[in-house]
């Protein structure tokens, strides 16, 4: 995290914030006062220009330690919620999956879940999709969370479905852990189309 756990209010570029489609939220910074206050100052921001915000639950103790202030960003700030299954169940203090995808349902527009090797899921209103993802052998875990949400986010912002999102998602995600390091090894863009994706 190194200084980015000193992020406050007057650290948020509002232009940039309103000039951007979506505000990506990254739950590792939420630790400390003056950047919960930044990340509700930069949703305030991103809503006021009628932009979408997006949030990363990053860790089960981050969330065990600010589960009641991430639920109330959820409810009130945010469009898209990721988080893999245990962050799900923390923020819901369940062991039920599908209870907490109903509570997820209600508090957020859009949840994007990861379940490892049981692929993902994304929620929408009344609706569900589930895009599994190709065995693979897991070298380094490093970077899979954010790929697959960069993967997600890609699809969102170029025309994807949701459900064609959460595959790019999950490509994105099954190339990184593939070896050592966080960054891609090959060109997403061609491993998406291979996939038949049209991005």
């Amino acid at each position: 995290l190194g200084a980015s756990t000193e992020f406050a209010a007057s650290d948020v570029d509002a232009r940039a914030v309103a000039a951007g489609e979506w505000l990506y939220l990254e739950g590792y910074l939420f630790d400390k006062p003056a950047a919960k206050t930044a990340f509700i100052h930069a949703s305030e921001v991103a809503k006021s220009a009628g932009r979408k915000v997006a949030i990363t639950m990053s860790d089960v103790f981050c969330v065990d330690r600010h589960r009641e202030s991430f639920v109330h960003l959820i409810r009130t700030h945010c469009d898209l919620v990721f988080a893999n299954e245990a962050e799900l169940l923390a923020i819901y203090e369940t062991s039920d999956f599908d209870t907490a995808v109903r509570q997820i349902r209600s508090d957020s527009q859009i949840a994007a879940i990861t379940r490892s090797s049981k692929g993902s899921v994304i929620v929408s209103g009344g609706d569900t999709w589930v895009a599994p993802v190709a065995p693979a052998h897991v070298t380094d875990a490093t970077g899979a969370g954010d790929q697959y949400a960069a993967g997600v986010l890609y699809g969102i912002t170029h025309g994807l479905s949701l459900q064609d999102a959460a595959v790019l998602g999950n490509l994105c995600a099954g190339e990184v852990i593939g070896h050592i390091g966080p960054r891609p090894a090959v060109n997403l863009r061609e491993l998406a189309t291979a996939a038949g994706l049209k991005v």
